[in-house]
């Protein structure tokens, strides 16, 4: 047997035991260990405060964008329906992530359950691929909107609707199955460390002791394949919707249109810029430090749930207006 230490935020060494590699006992560990973020240990306590910040105002917003939208019958359409299953992903996406990281940097409870890691591994990404998958029926439904108003109604009547939904949760469900089983057949006979605050999927199968061409191919296909062309029909949609905005006759008509897309852009900015310089660092920043790459790899799932409300209660006229009047309905 051999151990490894590491210095804790407490000054004390924390020992963790790890088996020979030519033992099979330690094939499917029953425990992993979230080192959390990897050189600040001692900042822990610190950081946990900014990232408690945005989990709060994540959970609020987010509770608070469905709630305006089923009291406000105005607001009974496709584009706040959309909205609504963006709200819900990402309070599933945040509370996947930041209660375990909380309990780390508060408490030192670093082991997780190996199934548990597993499932956590599993709702990370398959939520991030079913909120990807909104912001594509968002970008049509502003396509059909600016391009077409006309059969705007038609085409995404409320049923429409509800099977677009259905059929994004199974895409990202489906998809993202294979990843946790995949993890769960590879031997771990290396260490059960993990250097991170959650289960990241290539942090995770990186400590098999067997070839995981495997798990990295179907990965890097489901990036390309689904991300890409996620990204790639939105690219083509506001394209679209950008060459009918310049046609109208007038500045203000033209302005006023593209206000109506300025929100779903601003979105679209803040969940796609950090994954893509997350999973650029994480493939290819070897020489970045490793608490920059952690750092990182949080940014991209915490910030998206955290800015998405503030996006649409700031710049949907509807939304503010409504959540404008709750606040003086209140203080009256």
């Amino acid at each position: 047997m051999q151990e490894i230490a590491f210095c804790l935020s407490s000054g004390h060494l924390l020992f963790y035991s790890m088996s020979d590699s030519n033992s099979t006992d330690f094939t499917n560990p029953t425990t992993f260990i979230l080192l959390g973020i990897p050189g600040l240990e001692a900042a822990h306590v610190w950081i946990s405060i900014p990232f408690c910040t945005m989990y709060i105002i994540a959970i609020l917003g987010n509770f608070i964008i469905p709630f305006i939208v089923k009291t406000e019958l105005s607001l009974h359409g496709p584009m706040y329906y959309f909205l609504c299953m963006l709200a819900i992903t990402d309070l599933v996406l945040s509370t996947s992530i930041l209660p375990k990281m909380l309990s780390i940097f508060w408490f030192n409870s670093r082991e997780i359950n190996f199934s548990a890691c597993l499932t956590q591994m599993y709702f990370i990404l398959s939520f991030f691929v079913i909120e990807s998958g909104i912001l594509v029926a968002m970008a049509f439904d502003r396509y059909v909107a600016i391009c077409d108003p006309l059969r705007h109604s038609t085409i995404l009547t409320n049923s429409v609707v509800a099977k677009i939904g259905l059929a994004l949760v199974l895409r990202g469900a489906i998809l993202i199955l294979p990843y946790p089983f995949l993890a769960r057949r590879w031997p771990y006979c290396r260490t059960n460390i993990i250097p991170n605050t959650y289960c990241e999927h290539i942090a995770v199968v990186k400590l098999a002791c067997a070839d995981i061409s495997l798990s990295s191919y179907y990965s890097l296909s489901v990036a390309f394949l689904v991300i890409g062309m996620d990204v790639l029909f939105i690219t083509v949609s506001y394209t679209e919707i950008l060459r009918a905005i310049f046609s109208l006759p007038t500045k203000d008509a033209r302005l006023k249109t593209f206000g109506t897309c300025g929100s779903h852009l601003c979105v679209i900015l803040a969940f796609y810029i950090p994954h893509v310089f997350a999973t650029l660092t994480q493939r290819f920043g070897h020489n970045v430090p490793l608490h920059l790459r952690v750092l990182m790899a949080n940014m991209y799932l915490l910030v998206p749930p955290m800015l998405n409300p503030i996006i649409y209660g700031v710049k949907t006229q509807q939304i503010r207006d409504r959540l404008l009047q709750l606040f003086a309905h209140k203080g009256t």
